[in-house]
């Protein structure tokens, strides 16, 4: 089982200039990667075309991923701020099909903020209702859709696998699909086995990243758990390296995720490391499973 591996563009870079995006790519690419993974919190700030061809040229996959501010919040009340929300995702889904992307995802289903309280049903309502129509339009591209669920401090939402896949009940479409990402489940989940065996094939993206966003085995993840799930329910879809640092700072990103100090600074040795670290996880749980 070889899972295609990604990295997300912001070890690279803080914006997508053409310049920025051949810096990002021309890594991605050089490192040994299969697809990057392409932030599009502000879509219009994406050249589709330009984009397009540097993956076509380099021979990289890519999807994208965005997570929502409060004042474009779907998981809201007011139905001008879903329909801002709203309008952002299908700009998201448009420059995902642009530039042959597979997979639009993050937190697509709310805002990434400390909300003061709890949602509401009826903003709950509203976030399933959007999703679904970006569902229904992606699926006419041949698209999946992925939520993350992210901890506490980042969502009001979802937090957790259990509260994914009961949302996903809700959408109800076949192409949306669990996005889980390591560094939020070693917050809110009570480890990773239990999670990721009840997502089955429902599982269709992971981020793996590190308990303090910094290089893959200097922290507290156990990733040993982790890969010995995924090889368990033979998930075969992308494991995206994801990290953040000081050193590359996206004004609305960085500040969004916290990102304050620098715990890295040679994004190519960071990259590098954390693709070899997946690929022979994964080669050793594979290895583990096939001798039981």
């Amino acid at each position: 089982m070889v899972n295609p591996l990604g990295v997300h563009a912001l070890v690279w870079t803080g914006g997508w200039t053409p310049d920025d995006a051949e810096l990002a790519i021309a890594s991605t690419a050089r490192a040994g990667y299969d697809l990057i993974e392409i932030p599009a919190l502000d879509p219009s700030r994406i050249d589709i075309a330009d984009t397009r061809a540097r993956l076509e040229a380099h021979g990289l996959r890519a999807g994208v991923s965005l997570g929502l501010s409060l004042d474009a919040d779907i998981n809201s009340e007011d139905a001008a701020t879903v329909e801002r929300g709203r309008q952002i995702l299908m700009s998201a889904l448009e420059v995902t099909l642009g530039i042959g992307g597979e997979y639009l995802g993050g937190v697509i289903f709310g805002a990434i903020a400390k909300y003061p309280g709890p949602t509401t049903q009826a903003a709950r309502r509203n976030s399933v209702a959007v999703i679904k129509e970006l569902a229904q339009e992606a699926s006419r591209g041949g698209l999946t859709i992925g939520l993350e669920f992210v901890n506490r401090y980042e969502s009001n939402l979802l937090n957790t696998v259990q509260q994914t896949l009961d949302y996903l009940d809700e959408v109800d479409e076949p192409n949306v699909v669990v996005h889980a990402d390591v560094y939020h489940m070693n917050i809110e989940e009570n480890g990773f086995r239990a999670p990721l065996l009840l997502c089955q094939d429902r599982l269709g993206y992971v981020h793996i990243g590190e308990s303090n966003r910094g290089y893959l085995g200097e922290g507290t993840i156990d990733f040993d758990e982790v890969f010995g799930a995924l090889a368990d329910i033979d998930y075969s879809g992308p494991m995206v390296f994801e990290s953040f640092s000081s050193a590359v700072v996206d004004l609305q990103l960085s500040n969004a995720l916290a990102v304050w100090r620098n715990l890295w600074s040679d994004s190519q040795d960071l990259a590098t490391h954390a693709r070899a670290f997946m690929a022979e996880g994964m080669q050793r749980a594979h290895a583990t499973a096939s001798s039981r």
